[in-house]
């Protein structure tokens, strides 16, 4: 296993010692082991003893502690200067003056005009999500953005339309007989279908007999261990899993039992896939129709399935559709958790909703909540529709935002259109971001609020457990948790506080009154759409009133966030330093109660006619628009735009590679290392060209979150191209989350002069 090395200052005593921290560099949580000389690290590396883990861990894991003393670090606050410079500013000061601005904003253009993001590095740290989400409470506004509605909003919208099995997901990783990834690729991504140590489980599941079937443009490091991998066209995601159920339907291979009694529909979903014919899809996705027809009865034999969108197809322009249709396949084969089945997690830090075998039915995928002022949006099942976010900012009149919190984001580079998204930052009265190092929305911002940074701030579990609830597949199969405490001090000096406590010390300056809901409960519902039902266990959140006077620990914070978890949180401190499976009381999935009246929906008004508009569209006079498709992968080494600048994190690519298949750098008339500039219908990017035999001829593939603001040098060589720049939100593929196009992007490539390259 491949270690961090650590340069420790020779003065510091030579005693070794090790600690067990989990890992903060994504929301998998995999389980690390810190060697520390003198009470500083040396080394960093997984813990092959974790019951989870298994000793998986990446080099951004094993990077953790080299974070706190990198140049690029902030060690305080920074205040933007008239001139555009920055000052450093202390915490104390910099909460005081956007306090005060906040405040003044709210009395003068009403809750509604203070926004946050809520950021990745925020969703997955439990103490500053749930006092941002406190915080805007407690102002009273609703404009809280998330990630979701930017990168996989067909899972949460896709579910509402179908309904949600309340019996849960299967998580038995080796139970699956077989395993049908979409432009999914967990070896890299790590947050997909199996969880921390991928590779080890993806190995043990294939051990025990599933297959793996990979449908993806390019072969990608998870698409290589496939036993048959198809790489289709780009976009023609939806149109595979139609074919999917054409034949499944065409041979009466699902579950009749299982749909009689449990959907509404069948013949309509019938009638909308007949179009896809094997012949057709083979003719469109350009794949062999027989071996679709061969993945088809693989799938119908199987006792278990895991069906997985990834990135890939929920970017390219039909999210919900092809979620929906997954779902659709799984509700056939009647691949549900039933009566009596044993409930492998039944929750340590989260209180899950009781497991009935039925389904709540359809629920409203939007139209609830905040209406924004733009599109004829509102709130949806993936929240509020973040694409949207910067059309609320430029949009004059009331109720236009006007002070935007960004925490644990990078907007400038991470959401789609970045010149929009530009020009809605500098629309700005306040733009806030809590950052560690001065990213392209940092640089824009009137404050930076420098946080703690890896092994400083105590670290749990919790929300990799939460997303149990989640429409998919994430999470542990086992009753798994760890809490650490912070290993290290900020370096000497610094003036760094956690994540939340800005967001505390703002509320507390502000005048405002905290109520913070515990995070052990989860917010699914548990009842049918058309019946409530006592026993269907309905959990009733837990809120906790701060006193806003006092300063809390972030012991106490903890304390407060995890009230009335399953294991009482003192027992998880005491438990899981090392990571602990705990013996908890066995869950089954109760039966179906007597006069349940909830039912899937298999043949949704909206997905049907979506399915039908997309039979009908001239597909190959769409393909030949411009000649190539911009696909978004991610890079094994870097999370989006963080720490690109630690040269550990570039060893292999100091910069965002162009990946072209051979063929087509033949074709360009360049070689590998050549810059080409790569332009869609919305604005153009430089790349620095890669070959790459597995990506499909006719692709280019390049990773998400790299670059420069629009107004800085596109230092293709250093930076990267920022692929955001290519998305054009005016024109977005789903109604709901007003999600553009991400990926399959139509993109025109060409040699950039070789005077340009100088």
């Amino acid at each position: 296993m491949a270690q961090a090395n650590i340069v420790v200052p020779t003065s510091l005593p030579q005693e070794l010692s090790k600690a067990h921290f989990m890992c903060p560099a994504c929301q998998v949580s995999c389980s690390l082991i810190v060697e520390l000389e003198g009470g500083r690290p040396s080394k960093i590396y997984g813990d092959k003893d974790n019951p989870v883990s298994h000793g998986y861990s990446c080099i951004r894991g094993r990077e953790l502690a080299n974070y706190s003393t990198l140049p690029s670090r902030l060690r305080s606050s920074m205040e933007r200067l008239p001139d555009g410079r920055f000052r450093p500013i202390s915490s104390e000061e910099a909460t005081s003056k956007i306090a005060a601005k906040l405040k003044a904003i709210v009395a003068e253009h009403g809750p509604r005009s203070v926004a946050v993001y809520a950021g990745a590095f925020c969703l997955q740290n439990t103490l500053a999500n749930t006092f941002t989400v406190a915080m805007m409470e407690a102002i009273g506004s609703p404009m809280y953005f998330t990630p979701e509605p930017i990168d996989q909003p067909g899972k949460p919208i896709a579910a509402a339309l179908h309904g949600q099995w309340m019996g849960g997901f299967q998580r038995n990783i080796d139970g699956f007989d077989i395993a049908i990834l979409f432009g999914s690729n967990p070896l890299v991504a790590h947050a997909g279908p199996f969880g921390n140590s991928p590779a080890y489980n993806l190995n043990r599941a294939k051990r025990a007999g599933m297959k793996l079937v990979v449908f993806d443009p390019r072969r990608s490091e998870t698409a290589q261990k496939a036993d048959l991998l198809f790489q289709l066209r780009p976009a023609e995601d939806a149109a595979v899993v139609a074919g999917l159920i054409h034949v499944i339907l065409e041979e009466e291979l699902y579950d009749k039992a299982f749909v009689a009694s449990e959907a509404d529909g069948l013949e309509a979903l019938r009638a909308a896939v007949a179009d896809y014919s094997p012949e057709y899809v083979a003719a469109r996705a350009d794949i062999n129709g027989d071996d679709l027809v061969t993945v088809a009865r693989m799938l119908a034999a199987a006792k278990r399935s895991m069906i997985h969108f990834g990135t890939g197809p929920n970017m390219s322009g039909r999210s919900t559709l092809c979620e929906y249709l997954g779902l659709c396949l799984r509700t056939l084969c009647g691949h549900w958790p039933r009566a009596g089945e044993h409930i492998r997690n039944p929750g340590v830090l989260i209180n899950f909703a009781k497991a009935i075998a039925a389904t709540r039915g359809p629920t409203p995928a939007s139209g609830f909540g905040e209406n924004l002022r733009v599109h004829n949006l509102s709130n949806s099942a993936a929240g509020m529709p973040t694409a949207a976010l910067p059309d609320e900012m430029l949009t004059p009149g009331e109720g236009r935002v006007r002070a935007f919190l960004n925490i644990g984001g990078n907007p400038m580079v991470g959401f789609p259109d970045q010149e929009k998204t530009a020009a809605a930052m500098a629309s700005l009265d306040l733009l806030v971001t809590v950052d560690p190092h001065m990213s392209g929305t940092a640089r824009v911002s009137d404050y930076v609020l420098a946080p703690t940074v890896g092994l400083e701030a105590a670290r749990s579990t919790g929300f990799w457990e939460q997303s149990i609830a989640y429409p998919t597949i994430y999470g542990w199969d086992v009753p798994y948790s760890q809490f650490s405490p912070a290993l290290i001090d900020p370096p000497e000096g610094s003036d760094v506080l956690e994540e939340w406590q800005y967001i505390y010390k703002i509320c507390q300056k502000m005048g405002l009154q905290l109520t913070l809901a515990s995070a052990s409960t989860t917010s699914i519902a548990t009842s049918a759409s058309d019946n409530e039902l006592p026993d269907a266990g309905t959990i009733k959140p837990i809120s906790t009133r701060i006193d806003m006077n006092h300063d809390m620990s972030t012991m106490e914070a903890w304390d407060v966030v995890y009230r009335g978890s399953p294991v009482p949180w003192n027992e998880v401190i005491r438990k899981s330093a090392a990571g602990h499976v705990f013996d908890v009381p066995e869950k089954r999935v109760a039966p179906k109660p007597p006069g349940w009246m909830g039912r899937f929906d298999i043949a949704n008004t909206e997905m049907i006619a979506e399915l039908v508009e997309m039979a009908e569209e001239d597909y190959v006079a769409k393909r030949n628009a411009l000649p190539f498709r911009m696909l978004s992968r991610r890079l094994k080494d870097v999370f989006n735009s963080c720490w690109t600048e630690h040269d550990p994190l570039r060893r292999q690519w100091p910069y965002n590679p162009a990946f072209l298949n051979p063929a087509d750098i033949q074709a360009l008339k360049v070689d590998p290392g050549a810059l080409v500039r790569i332009t869609s219908e919305k604005a153009s990017i430089i790349g620095v060209v890669e070959a790459d035999p597995d990506v499909r001829p006719g692709c280019v593939s390049m990773a998400h979150g790299w670059g420069t603001n629009p107004d800085e040098p596109d230092d293709a060589r250093s930076q990267g191209g920022t692929t955001s720049r290519l998305c054009d939100t005016d024109k977005p593929t789903d109604r709901h989350s007003w999600m553009p196009l991400m990926s399959a992007i139509p993109v025109a490539i060409a040699p950039v002069p070789e005077a340009a390259d100088q």
